[in-house]
């Protein structure tokens, strides 16, 4: 049983919930010191994954079965194990919360772990909508919002409207205003940026393809994104109207000259 936490000074690390992947964990977790008193020198099969909830809380994450280490890619300093996702508590994963009494320890032997509280089994609460003007998501929670039904009222909320949105890139202050207008609306719009984190617009598109640029060959800029709403309009107001609304936004906040839009 392994307990990661979060850590945003570790760049090879977990630095946020969006980086809960199964890529990323698993890249992650398959790595690990050679001295058989950090890690044992012959792991079990199933590998169970919390993520820390809390200072002694820890959510199930998922399980990985081990099928060994792969010697070729050892080090002097680390091994890297040929981890597979497996169905095994599946049920339970984001469900169960144990109770992981010592955080300084990061794994565990199942025997040891067999003791561990169970503190919940349960699904998360629904996540109420807080109304147009008290929006705002980061890039994971927008991913969440459009896949889990427990933003089933945001969904509907935003389903139904068009409208002006703000991109606020948080590392550095630049903002892009867009909109959503004509048969489109915001949940809509928001769909393609949770996709590939650029919707089309050049300037993001750009930013993406510099994060790829870098090495990793997934493109990564959309991290530090935070999305708010600006104004909404109802599904009758014409496409003129909000293409004024929108321009007044971009002279407004400046977005042209110092932000992140290009017309």
């Amino acid at each position: 049983m392994i307990r990661h936490s979060f850590n945003t000074g570790e760049a090879l690390g977990l630095r946020g919930p969006e980086d809960l992947t199964e890529d990323k964990v698993r890249e992650y977790t398959r790595f690990q010191g050679i001295s058989p008193r950090q890690f044992p020198a012959n792991p079990e099969r199933h590998w169970v994954v919390l993520v820390a909830d809390g200072r002694r809380r820890s959510r199930l994450w998922g399980t990985f079965e081990n099928h060994g280490e792969i010697v070729a890619e050892r080090t002097a300093e680390a091994r890297f194990f040929d981890l597979r996702r497996s169905d095994i508590l599946k049920p339970l994963v984001n469900r169960l919360v144990v109770e992981w009494d010592t955080p300084r320890v990061w794994h565990r032997r199942a025997a040891s772990a067999a003791d561990m509280p169970v503190l919940e089994i349960a699904d998360r609460d629904k996540v109420p909508f807080p109304g147009f003007d008290n929006v705002l998501l980061t890039f994971h929670d927008l991913g969440e919002m459009l896949s889990d039904p427990r933003y089933r009222d945001w969904q509907v909320a935003l389903s139904q409207v068009q409208g002006i949105y703000l991109i606020t890139d948080s590392s550095n202050g630049k903002q892009y205003v867009g909109k959503a207008d004509g048969a489109e609306r915001i949940l809509q719009r928001w769909k393609s940026y949770a996709q590939d984190g650029h919707g089309g617009n050049r300037a993001l598109r750009d930013l993406a393809k510099i994060s790829i640029g870098l090495g990793s060959g997934k493109t990564d800029h959309a991290r530090h994104f935070l999305f708010s709403i600006l104004r909404v309009f109802g599904p009758s107001t014409s496409s003129s109207e909000v293409d004024k609304a929108e321009s007044h936004y971009k002279d407004a906040m400046m977005t042209r000259k110092f932000g992140l839009n290009r017309n």
